[in-house]
């Protein structure tokens, strides 16, 4: 089972010029692909265009299929990167429980928030009752009660404690392991790694690199881009500013 992408290009109408792509990938059942770049570079557009929900003024053209067959929207489940995704009049619980009925999923709230690293008693917040590190792990909640086998997941660890934030990349270590196809989009680089079999690398819009997560080691020298080896880097140094990097001495 495979989810792939072939040729994925974006252009707003009018213009000549894409906003991205074009891009190619391949992502098996029981994978991670994760998706890194700078602010700017076109990822949420990338999710967008999966689950086609593009805004009107851009084009799609390319060619994804899920097990050969055309990808429909319904195959997959999504975690936008906004907390403005929640409907701001439903407590937790009924949001959860609208998004099983979708596929027809029987789920347990309290067993879910608990997967999310969150207490039950935020069953029954609202969503201006939550503060945003919350917010972002219930629309991870969303997405996981869907049930389904293919998830999207745009900036999951966005604003959270460091703590929260890596017992959510061992969720989605474990939801791999259990063969959900996953494609991460995050600026955390040095988590993503933690979680992907791979790392497609974006600039201004264009697929410059996809790498083995082994390549990210060191100073990056496994690398090929040198806008990939710069965007690893300066993880590092955020991570670490003591660091000196091979090679960086002279």
């Amino acid at each position: 089972m495979s989810l792939q992408v072939e040729a994925l290009t974006l252009t707003m109408k009018g213009h000549s010029q894409p906003l991205v792509g074009p891009l190619s990938w391949r992502l098996e059942a029981g994978q991670c692909m994760g998706l890194v770049g700078g602010s700017g570079a076109g990822k949420s557009l990338v999710a967008d265009a999966l689950f086609q929900a593009l805004p009107a003024e851009i084009e799609c053209q390319g060619r994804m299929t899920l097990n050969d067959a055309p990808l429909s929207p319904l195959s997959m489940a999504l975690m936008p990167q906004s907390i403005e995704a929640l409907d701001p009049l439903a407590p937790v619980t009924q949001q959860i429980r609208r998004f099983a009925r979708r596929n027809a999923e029987a789920v347990d709230p309290t067993r879910l928030l608990a997967q999310v690293q969150l207490e039950a008693e935020a069953g029954a917040l609202f969503p201006h009752q939550l503060s945003g590190g919350m917010a972002r792990r219930v629309l991870l909640a969303l997405t996981l009660a869907t049930g389904a086998d293919w998830l999207v997941i745009d900036e999951p660890t966005l604003g959270l404690d460091p703590t929260v934030a890596d017992q959510l990349i061992q969720l989605l270590s474990t939801l791999k392991a259990q063969g959900k196809g996953v494609l991460l989009i995050s600026h955390d680089l040095v988590r993503l790694i933690q979680v992907a079999d791979e790392v497609m690398i974006l600039a201004s819009g264009q697929q410059v690199e996809t790498a083995p997560v082994a390549a990210f080691d060191g100073s990056g020298g496994g690398l090929k881009h040198p806008f990939s080896r710069a965007l690893w880097q300066a993880q590092q140094w955020t991570q670490n500013p003591l660091t000196i990097h091979q090679g960086d001495e002279r």
